[in-house]
Order: C-alpha cells, then sequence, then structure tokens
C-alpha cells in the first residue's frame, strides 16, 4: 500500500468484507491499519474518507474485538495525547473471526428457512 492511499485492490477487499457483514467504517479501518505498523486517527481519517465519529465506533468496535490495540502516545508540549492504533493479532486471524461469524450467519439464515417451511406446512 503507498504509504497512506488504499488502493483499487484495498477497495475491492473492503467491499468483499463489506458484503461479509462487516460494517464499512470497520471494514475501512480494518484494511487501512492491517497495512501499516501503527496509524493514528487523523491518517486513518485521511486515507479512508471516514469522519472522527466514524473512526472513534470503528476502533472502540474493533478494540471490543480484540482486534486492535490503542495506546497513547504524549505530544509534545501541552495537549491531549495523540491515540496510536496497531492491530493487537495477525490479519489472517482477523479475517478467520470474520469467516466464523459469517458461516454462524448462514448457520441461523438456514435454521430460519428451515424453521419458515415448518410453519407454512403446518399452516397451509
Amino acid at each position: 500500500m503507498a504509504k497512506n492511499k488504499l488502493t483499487k485492490k484495498h477497495m475491492e477487499l473492503v467491499d468483499r468484507l463489506k458484503y461479509a457483514g462487516v460494517d464499512r467504517a470497520v471494514a475501512l479501518t480494518l484494511v487501512f491499519v492491517a497495512g501499516k505498523d501503527d496509524a493514528i486517527r487523523t491518517e486513518i481519517e485521511a486515507a479512508t474518507g471516514l469522519k472522527q465519529p466514524e473512526v472513534s465506533i470503528a476502533t472502540s468496535y474493533m478494540r471490543d474485538e480484540g482486534w486492535m490495540d490503542k495506546k497513547d502516545r504524549k505530544k509534545e508540549g501541552k495537549g491531549r495525547p495523540v491515540h496510536v492504533y496497531r492491530l493487537s493479532k495477525p490479519f489472517d486471524n482477523i479475517l478467520r473471526d470474520i469467516k466464523e461469524n459469517e458461516r454462524a450467519r448462514i448457520k441461523e439464515m438456514e435454521e430460519n428457512l428451515k424453521k419458515i417451511e415448518e410453519l407454512a406446512g403446518s399452516i397451509y
């Protein structure tokens, strides 16, 4: 990946992740941060086109899932520290988590379709 750009291939991956049920902001953030050792919020915003609240929600979700770590880097002088984000586990492991979630969703859909057939059969 160019230093702070998402390529056409990255965007295709984002689209596939979205199709797999991953939130758009999470998919964009995940794909961007996966290509870096660490990233700050403003870099994520610039590369993905996301707004600050979207990045905050996405990074919070990813931390809750155990996919991302956040540490504070003190700025020179006064002011709030800068949050630095990095993946907390390999990208392949995160993709495995996503695949497992998608398989569970497929199973739920199949069970729902079966229940629909059973109910329809008992009614009509």
